[in-house]
């Protein structure tokens, strides 16, 4: 009877709102709807403060890096450089966040980032990658000897530039049938080494609170290869999930492009020469671009098609959310997820200090930052601004890729914890939960 007896009252109340809404549309709609809409967006808003990701202070230890010595011996703990903390300092300066300013302390006119210490570096997360790990750091380390050399303070292996001026610092190109435009990603010119030209690179091994030996065989990598400070393997303490782990590691970077890989090797490293060509064609009068490794041409292929059904489901499935999810230029992006994305030392800045996701939706939020980062000016040539150009323009390049065992995704739990993070991802920044300052 008790049943019987709300059935029928939600029925009335059911009833007369709908005889209200009948007879009185506009009233109905202002003392009912609006209200209830409001009330909604407002319990959404508290809900996300409490689930939305957070990320977490790095502790002292995880500021500092190991390498070996000349001698074979692995080295104490070294300070890792950080333009993220002095940039963050001058922002503090600029907007007078800080109590007291000594007279005559020089205030920089706006944050910038430090001039970059070498030409390339690459940031690896890792996480109990003990038995992937060195036979990616062979393929990474055999290309980069060849391509970049090791950093050197008075000489440099690349060879003199034969590009024009506005072609400069891209990979050589050469002319295609039709007319179409060849490139040769295997092998780079470089201009001639200045005292203000970086040379060489940095390999930096984010091991992320691993219980294996994934620093042991990193720093034994670094032994045997004489990676000596070249290879740095930085440990957290927590696990953090490959998110904050690559956020960590491109704070600390100091190379004039900034490529995060996956430790699998999945991607053929060689295509680091496509990124960067795509990144230079991108690049805006401020030096911001972005270049990503794209995986989309294999759809159809034996390497995709041969995986399960419930695999290549999911994966169309999660596209589908990311284009109704994400904002215009983000979701024509057609590979978010793919381990190989080239940032430019400019773009830094407008992407790695608000960062909120760790986990495997971390990829999405770095386009989405590119996309919405501030309008930079366009010039003319006689150095007038004639207009304005919105976001860090990506490049989405082809890459070769291959499926590597040892995955540690759960295909079905991480595919729902995605959409689900993706959600939450994009209702925060479009109710102000996340905003554009630091955290």
């Amino acid at each position: 009877m008790a049943t019987q007896g709300v059935v029928e009252a939600v029925e009335q109340l059911v009833w007369l709102l709908w005889q209200s809404a009948y007879d009185r549309p506009l009233y109905f709609l202002l003392t009912v709807i609006v209200p209830l809409g409001v009330l909604g967006v407002f319990l959404i808003y508290l809900v996300l403060h409490l689930i939305a990701p957070k990320p977490r202070a790095p502790f002292p230890s995880e500021k500092t890096y190991l390498t070996t010595n000349p001698d074979g011996t692995t080295s104490a703990p070294r300070p890792l450089p950080c333009w993220y903390d002095r940039w963050r300092a001058e922002g503090r300066l600029l907007s007078q966040e800080y109590p007291t300013i000594p007279a005559g302390f020089p205030v920089p006119a706006e944050a910038t980032i430090e001039p970059a210490e070498v030409e390339v570096s690459i940031v690896v997360p890792a996480y109990n990658e003990e038995a992937r790990l060195t036979a990616a750091l062979e393929e990474m380390v055999e290309y980069l000897d060849q391509q970049f050399g090791r950093p050197t303070t008075t000489t440099t292996t690349t060879t003199t530039n034969l590009l024009p001026p506005e072609r400069q610092d891209r990979p050589t190109q050469k002319q295609g049938k039709k007319g179409k435009r060849a490139t040769t990603p295997h092998r780079l010119v470089f201009k001639p080494s200045s005292p203000a030209t970086p040379t060489g690179y940095e390999i930096l091994i984010i091991d992320d609170g691993s219980s294996d030996r994934t620093a042991e065989v990193a720093l034994f990598f670094c032994q045997q290869h004489s990676l000596h400070d070249i290879l740095r393997v930085i440990r957290l303490e927590k696990n953090r999930g490959k998110g904050g782990a690559v956020t960590h590691g491109l704070r600390h970077v100091r190379g004039r492009y900034a490529l995060f890989a996956d430790a699998d090797g999945a991607s053929r490293f060689s295509d680091l020469g496509r990124l960067l060509e795509g990144c230079e064609d991108v690049v805006d009068g401020s030096s911001r671009g972005v270049a990503i490794g794209s995986r989309a041409h294999l759809v159809g292929s034996e390497a995709v098609v041969r995986r399960s059904a419930v695999r290549n489901f999911l994966m169309r499935s999660f596209h589908f959310v990311l284009m109704i999810l994400t904002p215009p230029a983000t979701s024509r992006i057609r590979d978010t997820q793919c381990g190989f994305k080239l940032f430019s030392r400019a773009a830094l800045p407008h992407v790695v200090p608000y960062m909120h996701a760790e986990g495997w939706i971390f990829d999405i939020e770095m386009l989405m930052l590119a996309e919405s980062a501030p309008a930079t000016p366009v010039l003319a040539s006689d150095g007038s601004v004639i207009g304005t150009s919105c976001g860090i323009k990506v490049a989405e390049v082809p890459v070769e890729w291959h499926e590597v065992d040892g995955s540690k995704m759960n295909l079905v739990q991480d595919s729902v914890r995605m959409a689900i993070g993706l959600a939450v991802l994009r209702a925060s920044w479009m109710l102000g939960v996340y905003r554009r300052r630091l955290t």
